[in-house]
């Protein structure tokens, strides 16, 4: 629940109060029952570790090492089938070397 803060008009106290949000505003002092005032203060909430700011969002870092791997997974597709390719002629040749003799 939060926690509002009321200052008495007549004689000046300052004091909090824990409210639900539903409830309504007090209007009378605790200690003199004068007439009292809601005051807006400073939070004391504070958001910690990463992602609550805008430069751990969107600095790009992450789609290019997307893009690197996916160009490193080609690369390495691209050599596989050139191995293969090679197995494939050498095997080839190996075969007419075996048929010719």
């Amino acid at each position: 629940m939060p926690i509002y803060e009321y200052q008495c008009n007549s004689c000046g106290k300052h004091f909090e109060n824990i409210q639900r949000i539903t409830e309504e505003p007090l209007t009378s002092c605790p200690f003199c029952t004068g007439q009292v005032r809601k005051l807006v203060s400073n939070c004391s909430f504070q958001l910690k570790g990463t992602g609550w700011y805008v430069t751990d969002y969107g600095n790009g870092k992450k789609t290019d090492d997307r893009k690197e791997k996916q160009e490193r997974g080609e690369a390495k597709k691209e050599e596989k089938t050139e191995i293969s390719a090679e197995k494939g002629k050498d095997a080839g040749t190996a075969k007419e070397t075996a048929v010719n003799q």
